[in-house]
């Protein structure tokens, strides 16, 4: 893996990968691209990983989206994969939940970095903004698609048309953001907001996962018919039988994730 982005598989199934250009203010490089695209593959493939946080090695900013000394050369290319469009992030398919963990500016491909997230820790310090249209631009790595999804549509449209940012305190408060703490104690709070998930049956929450991201625009009786179908598959888990005998035993769970 290259080392502007570094991999930690910790021993409570928790993995965190940390944004490492703090000198380009992480900016999306070829080498950031490839090592996103390899820690993904690598959280998707180890069965003892069940939650990925996403931070950055800068506490001034979280990612400054594409390295326009890149776009400059003609090299957009090497931001993209096949699998993962911008940052071979921001479309890659993933079954198991991502936290981005945020310090300073969240802003353009930094923002569309976290909203490719399912959950979003940050720092009090943060602001969030997708500026592209004060310099002609379009945010094309999802952020006029999914912010909407996330917070009102008015306030989605007023950032995208102002291209002002807006502080954590109101991002938390339109639901953009699921926890705010002192930058100091970031990630111990992600952290502590992860081992949340992790303490639950590992297969069960990514199907809901699943559900919740395949459902949101269907109708109640499409959305029945696949929650039907996946609860047939946590049905035939052993985690399945394994939470109800540990509710009697009146023990904590032990969890096989199968």
């Amino acid at each position: 893996m290259s080392d502007a982005v570094l991999f930690e598989k910790r021993d409570d199934h928790i993995a965190v990968v940390t944004l490492n250009r703090p000198e380009k203010r992480n900016a999306i490089n070829g080498d950031v691209t490839q090592g996103l695209d390899s820690a993904l593959k690598r959280v998707e493939a180890d069965p003892d990983i069940w939650v990925a946080i996403l931070t950055s090695s800068n506490d001034r900013v979280f990612c400054a989206g594409a390295d326009l000394a890149e776009v400059a050369r003609g090299n957009n290319d090497v931001m993209f994969t096949k699998e993962g469009g911008f940052a071979g992030f921001v479309n890659f398919p993933r079954t198991k939940p991502w936290i981005a963990a945020t310090l300073g500016a969240t802003l353009a491909g930094g923002l569309e970095l976290c909203l490719a997230c399912d959950m979003i820790v940050a720092a009090d310090t943060c602001t969030f903004g997708l500026p592209e249209v004060k310099r002609g631009l379009l945010a094309a790595a999802g952020g006029p698609v999914r912010l909407p999804r996330r917070i009102p549509m008015g306030i989605a449209i007023e950032i995208l048309t102002t291209g002002d940012p807006i502080d954590a305190q109101r991002a938390y408060a339109l639901g953009l953001v699921n926890r705010v703490a002192p930058a100091a104690e970031l990630m111990t709070a992600a952290i502590a907001f992860a081992k949340k998930i992790t303490v639950n049956a590992p297969i069960a929450v990514r199907e809901a996962l699943k559900l919740a991201k395949e459902t949101a625009s269907l109708s109640d009786q499409e959305g029945k018919h696949l929650m039907d179908q996946a609860q047939a598959r946590v049905m035939l888990t052993e985690d399945f039988k394994e939470g109800p005998k540990a509710f009697v035993e009146k023990r904590q769970p032990v969890w096989k994730g199968r």
